[in-house]
């Protein structure tokens, strides 16, 4: 079945992934899925939280712009809401997943997330993206060797039936069934975030679902790699 944009249903958006997107942080990238346009910077700062022992923390902070969607959303003055937070919690337990903190130095880094454009997926793509700008930054504070592998992020779900790879929002609102698949380059899983929006799915559903994300986790790696090596 084709769907709306043309896309098969294993087929990614368009996506690019702009290293050095911003002058000042010590890594950053600009990552684009179709119409889902997320800024991310890694910057680093002098101090870990106490509970690290003057050893090296990764977190990661979400936003998004007031204009990224059709209608303008709040700025979040007074810290972030219940969903960004849950959002911020998933890419820093992504990022971490990739990291030996304890080879760091008594530093934070932070990868901060900046949805510029919205249209499914920003989660996915801050994740995606966070992971170049994290690369960047540790390129940068010469602690490379700190990074122990990649990590990247992409929807799936079931809309009308069928299985599909990378959701924009239009699918997204309709899905049956609402994924999003965090994973590491060696085939390995940070998370699954899935959810039945009706009728239940079984073993074999989900089991359709995670192989088209890994699938398209792959072409994801390769991209990083090329953005990282930029």
């Amino acid at each position: 079945m084709t769907r709306s944009d043309g896309r098969t249903a294993d087929e990614l958006r368009p996506v690019t992934i702009i290293p050095d997107a911003q002058r000042h942080p010590a890594g950053s990238a600009m990552v684009r899925f179709g119409g889902t346009h997320v800024l991310c910077a890694g910057s680093v700062e002098d101090g870990a939280p106490r509970f690290r022992d003057r050893r090296g923390w990764v977190t990661g902070e979400y936003a998004m712009l007031p204009g990224a969607t059709d209608t303008r959303s709040r700025r979040e003055r007074n810290g972030p809401g219940g969903r960004s937070k849950e959002i911020e919690r998933l890419i820093g337990r992504s990022l971490r997943s990739v990291v030996d903190l304890d080879a760091l130095p008594d530093v934070t880094l932070t990868v901060d997330c900046d949805v510029l454009e919205a249209d499914g997926g920003t989660r996915t793509a801050a994740i995606t993206g966070g992971w170049v700008a994290l690369a960047r930054a540790l390129d940068r504070l010469g602690q490379r060797e700190a990074l122990t592998g990649q990590v990247a992020a992409v929807s799936v779900g079931v809309v009308d039936g069928e299985p599909r790879l990378d959701l924009p929002y239009e699918e997204d609102v309709r899905a049956e069934v609402d994924m999003n698949v965090v994973a590491t380059a060696d085939g390995r899983l940070v998370e699954v975030q899935g959810t039945a929006e009706g009728t239940p799915f079984d073993r074999a559903a989900l089991d359709r679902l995670l192989d088209l994300a890994l699938r398209g986790c792959e072409q994801l790696f390769s991209l990083q790699r090329t953005a990282v090596d930029a």
